[in-house]
C-alpha cells in the first residue's frame, strides 16, 4: 500500500515531471533545497556523499528515499553527477511561494548531460566539451560534433575507421546514436563513451535537411560545403534534435557548421596518438607532448592547440604561413610581448558570448566581456602596426565591437555582482525611475533619523528610537518610564518587559514605500539587464571571429616562446619525399633530464630513393625507442607550424604517421599481446602511402624467435618492394638477422645506437651510427635493474654456452649441457670421491637425533668443525 507521503500533491507533481525524463536524475527544487527522491535519491547519495533518509513516520519503510542539498551548492554537486555519466533534469519553482497559497508551480528548466552543459564547474578550461552524433548509412558513416559552450559545430563523412579516428581525436563526452544500435557502435567505436539514444525517425535525411535549414535559416546547405555529405548531415541533424530534447532551444551562437576535410590533415590513428603520448602520458607521473609545448595564455588558445596537435596540416602554404608568424614573433619579441600580455588579460570570449546568446551570462561576465574587448584593442593595434602582412590581416579582421563596449560601460556597474538578484548591476544615470527608487532605499537611514529626532523633540522622550524587524516592520520603541508621554495616535504593536513598541501612520507609509522600492529595483534591474543581454547577442558572430583570431595568435606566439626557451629552430617544409633532421632531440625527454645531463642529439635522413628504411639495432636502454618517437614528434611539430627541437630539418610533407611501439594486450576481448601487435601492424600495412612515416619498435617479439624474425623480415620487404607502400620507415629491432637485408635491398640501411664497454660495464652513448649491432647487452640491463647477482652470473654462463654453439665451437648438445649444469640442480657432495667428506658423512649418519641433547648436539657440531679444520 502506497504511503501517504507518496501521494501528496507535491509527490504527484514530482512523479509527473520525472516521467518526462525517466532516465535522468531529477533535482526537485523545494524552497532552499534541491531534493531527490526514490531511486534518484539512492543514486545521488552514493555519488555525492550526501545523507539518504526517509520521513520519520510509522510507515517509514514505505516512504520514498530522500537526499538533498542546498540550492546554492548546485555548482558543487552538479559537476559530480555529470562526471559520473548521469543526465540531470533541473526542476525549478516557477513562481514565488509567498504569492501563492496553492502548490508552487514547478517545471524542468534545463536538462544537463555529459555532452550538454554550460556550467563552468563541469567544463575544463582548455578542453572542448563535445557532444557527438553518429549515423551509419549505406557505404559510409557520418559524424557530427558540437560544443554548446563555444558554438563550434563540425561534421564529416567516411569509413568507419576514419570516423573512429575523428571520435578519438575529438573525444566527445557523449555520443548520440539511433535507438537499438548501441551494440553496433560499441563494437566499432568502443564502449568508452556515454551513449544517448534517439528514435530512428531522427536519423533520416529528410528530417536532418529540414532541421539544419530551419536552424541556419537557409534554403540548402551548399553554402556550408556539406550538402553532399548525406550521412554527415543526418548526424548533424540528430545533434540539433538532441539539443532541442534537452531543452536547449536558444542556439543562436551555433551560427555555422564546418566540414572536417580529411584531405587537409595528416592522419594519426589511435595507436599513434597513444604511442607518441601526444595528449596524455601512458605513465601516471609522465608528461605528454601537449604538456610540454602548451605555452598558451587563453582558454581559446589552449583548446585550439589541442586540436592542431591532433590534426596536423599537410599543405605546405598554410604551414609556412604559421611559421612566418612564429618567426616574426621570434625576431620581434617586443611586439610578441604586447600581444601575449593583451591576450593574457582576455577572458574566454568563446564561452562568454555563448552564455550571452542563450541568456545565461552573469553581470560580472558582461563586465569581463567588455574588458576583454578593450584589451583586444591593444592586440589589434600591435597586429596592424607589425611589419608582417599576415598579422596585418589578422588585426584588420578583429572587430572591437565599440557600440557594445560603450553600452556596457554606460549601463553596467564596473563592480557588478555575479548574479542579477543581488542588485547593484545597473549603473547610476541609466534609468531615472531606478535612480529615484535607489534614493528612497539608500537615503532611508537618514530619513528615519530625521523622524526620530522630530518625535524626540515633539514628545520629550530622549530615549525614543526607531528600529525594524521582520515581524512588525518599522516601529518606535519607548521605555516604560516614558509611556505617559506617548501620543494617542500612536498604535501599540508589542509589549516588552521594560518597553513598548508602537507604529505610526507615517512609518506604515514609509515601510510600504521602501519595501516596494527594493522589489521594484530588482525587477527593473533585471529588465534592463535582459535587454542588454539581447543586444549583446547581436554581436555573437563578430565576437566568435575575434575569439578565433585571438586563439590563433595565442598558439603562434606560444610557439615562438617555446622556440626561445627550448632552442628550437624553424624547419624547411616542402613537397619532397625527404625527412632530413640534423641533431634532433626528443621534446619531452629533454625537459625531464637532470640539469647536469644534456640530451644526446642525432641525425636522421630518410627518402624514397636511397635510404627509405633504417634497420636500427642496439641494446636495451640505448635510446632506440626515443629516437623513433622523436623523429615522429619533430615531423608532427613541423606540420602544425611550430619550430622543432633540432639544429635544422627539411620535412617533405608527411600524410600519415604510423607507430607500432611496445607491448600491450586486450585480454577482455580475447586479444593477446601478439594479437594486438599484429592488429596494429595490419592497420599500418593496409593504409600506407609513399608519403607516410612508419615507426616499428620491436615488431614480432610476442612470438617465437623464428616466427618473429620471419614476420618482421616479410613486413620490411613488403614496405620496400611495393611501389604504393614505399613509406619512410624506422625499424628498431633486436633481431640482428634483419641486418642481412641491407645487402639485398637497395634502400635499406643498417644503423645502431652505440655503446662502449669499459671494465666489463656498458656505457650507453645513445648516438646513432652506421652499421648493425650484434649485441643486445640485455644481461647488463638486468643487472642494472637489480636482478640478483647469482642470476646475472648464471645468465652470462648460459649466454656464453649458446654463443659457443652459435659459432660452431660446441662439442656437445647445447640444451643438454645447459640443463645439466643449471643453478637449481647441484651434485650430491657425498657422491664425490673425497675421504674427508665421507668421514663427515659417517659422523652425521651415526647421530641418534631423537635422543640427542642440545649440549651433545653442540659438542658433535664442534667435532665436525675440528675435522674440517684439521684438513
Amino acid at each position: 500500500m502506497a504511503s501517504e507521503a507518496g501521494n501528496t500533491p507535491m509527490m504527484r507533481q514530482f512523479k509527473e515531471l520525472k516521467a518526462k525524463h525517466p532516465d535522468a536524475i531529477l533535482l526537485f527544487r523545494c524552497g532552499d533545497f534541491y531534493e531527490t527522491y526514490s531511486t534518484d535519491a539512492v543514486i545521488a547519495s552514493k555519488i555525492l556523499g550526501i545523507t539518504l533518509t526517509r520521513r520519520s513516520t510509522k510507515k517509514s519503510l514505505n516512504e520514498p528515499h530522500m537526499a538533498g542539498f542546498p540550492y546554492h551548492a548546485l555548482d558543487i554537486y552538479l559537476p559530480k553527477l555529470i562526471r559520473a555519466g548521469k543526465r540531470v533534469a533541473i526542476c525549478e519553482q516557477l513562481e514565488d511561494p509567498k504569492k501563492t497559497k496553492k502548490l508552487v508551480k514547478r517545471g524542468i528548466t534545463e536538462l544537463v548531460t555529459p555532452g550538454v552543459t554550460m556550467s563552468d564547474n563541469v567544463l575544463i578550461t582548455k578542453e572542448n566539451n563535445f557532444l557527438s552524433a553518429v549515423h551509419s548509412g549505406k557505404g559510409a558513416c557520418g559524424v557530427a560534433f558540437v560544443d554548446i559552450s563555444t558554438g563550434e559545430f563540425f561534421t564529416a563523412e567516411g569509413s568507419i575507421e576514419y570516423i573512429d579516428k575523428l571520435i578519438l581525436n575529438f573525444s566527445p563526452r557523449e555520443v548520440v546514436i539511433e535507438r537499438g544500435k548501441k551494440s553496433f557502435h560499441e563494437n566499432n567505436f568502443g564502449d568508452r563513451f556515454f551513449f544517448s539514444e534517439l528514435d530512428d525517425w531522427v536519423f533520416t535525411e529528410e528530417f536532418a535537411r529540414e532541421k539544419l535549414k530551419s536552424h541556419f535559416n537557409v534554403r540548402n546547405m551548399k553554402g556550408y560545403g556539406i550538402d553532399h555529405l548525406r550521412n554527415g548531415k543526418v548526424a548533424a541533424g540528430a545533434v540539433l534534435q538532441y539539443l532541442a530534447e534537452t531543452l536547449h532551444n536558444n542556439l543562436k551562437h551555433i551560427s555555422s557548421i564546418s566540414r572536417i576535410e580529411e584531405e587537409r590533415f595528416m592522419r594519426l590513428d589511435k595507436f599513434t596518438i597513444r604511442n607518441l603520448e601526444l595528449i596524455e602520458s601512458m605513465n601516471d607521473d609522465g608528461k605528454s607532448l601537449l604538456n610540454i609545448i602548451d605555452k598558451t595564455v587563453t582558454p581559446m588558445g589552449g583548446r585550439l592547440l589541442r586540436r592542431w596537435l591532433l590534426f596536423p596540416l599537410k599543405e605546405v602554404k598554410p604551414i609556412q604561413d604559421r611559421q612566418d608568424i612564429v618567426e616574426f614573433f621570434y625576431k620581434n619579441k617586443d611586439v610578441r610581448d604586447i600581444i601575449i600580455e593583451g591576450l593574457r588579460q582576455t577572458g574566454d570570449l568563446e564561452r562568454i558570448i555563448s552564455k550571452a546568446s542563450i541568456g545565461r551570462i552573469s553581470p560580472r561576465e558582461v563586465v569581463q566581456l567588455k574588458n576583454s574587448l578593450l584589451t583586444l584593442e591593444r592586440v589589434k593595434n600591435a597586429c596592424l602596426e607589425a611589419d608582417n602582412p599576415l598579422l596585418n590581416e589578422t588585426g584588420a579582421g578583429m572587430d572591437l565591437c565599440k557600440p557594445l563596449v560603450d553600452r556596457i560601460s554606460h549601463e553596467i556597474d564596473a563592480d557588478a555582482p555575479i548574479a542579477v538578484n543581488r542588485g547593484g548591476v545597473i549603473a547610476s544615470g541609466v534609468n531615472t525611475e531606478l535612480d529615484e527608487l535607489r534614493n528612497i532605499v539608500y537615503s532611508g537611514k537618514e530619513y528615519l533619523l530625521n523622524i526620530q529626532q522630530r518625535e524626540v523633540e515633539a514628545t520629550g522622550i530622549p530615549s525614543l528610537k526607531i528600529a525594524y524587524n521582520n515581524v512588525f516592520g518599522y516601529y518606535i520603541e519607548v521605555r516604560n518610564t516614558h509611556k505617559e508621554k506617548v501620543p494617542k495616535e500612536w498604535i501599540r504593536k508589542q509589549t516588552l518587559v521594560n518597553a513598548e513598541r508602537y507604529i505610526t501612520q507615517e512609518l506604515k507609509i514609509y515601510e510600504e514605500k521602501i519595501l516596494g522600492a527594493e522589489e521594484k529595483i530588482l525587477a527593473l534591474e533585471s529588465e534592463l539587464f535582459n535587454k542588454l543581454v539581447e543586444y549583446i547577442s547581436l554581436f555573437v558572430t563578430a565576437i566568435q571571429k575575434d575569439a578565433n583570431l585571438a586563439a590563433r595568435l595565442d598558439c603562434l606566439s606560444a610557439f615562438s616562446v617555446l622556440a626561445e626557451e627550448r632552442k628550437y629552430n624553424r624547419p624547411q617544409i616542402d613537397e619532397s619525399d625527404v625527412v632530413d633532421i640534423k641533431q634532433g632531440r626528443h621534446p619531452v625527454i629533454e625537459t625531464e633530464l637532470p640539469l647536469s645531463e644534456s640530451y644526446i642529439a642525432n641525425d636522421i635522413f630518410l627518402d624514397s630513393r636511397k635510404q627509405q628504411i633504417l634497420i636500427i639495432t642496439g641494446p636495451n636502454m640505448s635510446g632506440k625507442s626515443a629516437l623513433l618517437r622523436q623523429t615522429a614528434l619533430i615531423v608532427l611539430l613541423a606540420q602544425i607550424g611550430s619550430y622543432v627541437p633540432a639544429e635544422g630539418a627539411l620535412i617533405g610533407v608527411v600524410d600519415k604517421i604510423f607507430t607500432r611501439v611496445g607491448a600491450s594486450d586486450n585480454i577482455s576481448v580475447g586479444e593477446s599481446t601478439f594479437m594486438v601487435e599484429m592488429i596494429e601492424a595490419a592497420s599500418i600495412i593496409n593504409n600506407l602511402s609513399p608519403k607516410s612515416l612508419v615507426l616499428f619498435d620491436e615488431l614480432g617479439r610476442g612470438t617465437s624467435t623464428y616466427d618473429g624474425i620471419s614476420i618482421a623480415w616479410a613486413i620490411v620487404e613488403y614496405i620496400h618492394e611495393h611501389i604504393g607502400t614505399r613509406a619512410k620507415t624506422l625499424f628498431a629491432t633486436h633481431y640482428h638477422e634483419l641486418n642481412e637485408m641491407a645487402g639485398s635491398f637497395s634502400r635499406i640501411r643498417n644503423f645502431n645506437v652505440s655503446v662502449k664497454e669499459i671494465d666489463n660495464r656498458v656505457l650507453f652513448l645513445r648516438k646513432l651510427e652506421p652499421g648493425g649491432s650484434r649485441h643486445s647487452f640485455g644481461i647488463h640491463v638486468a643487472e642494472m635493474a637489480g636482478i640478483p647477482a647469482s642470476i646475472v652470473k648464471r645468465a652470462n654462463e648460459i649466454l656464453a654456452e649458446m654463443e659457443r654453439v652459435d659459432t660452431g665451437r660446441a662439442v656437445s648438445k647445447p640444451i643438454e649441457q645447459i640443463t645439466t649444469n643449471r643453478e637449481g640442480l647441484q651434485t650430491n657432495i657425498f657422491q664425490l670421491d673425497d675421504p674427508l667428506l665421507c668421514q663427515i658423512r659417517d659422523e652425521i649418519l651415526s647421530l641418534d637425533i631423537n635422543n640427542l641433547t642440545p649440549v651433545e648436539a653442540l659438542n658433535k657440531l664442534n667435532d665436525i668443525k675440528k675435522i674440517i679444520r684439521g684438513r
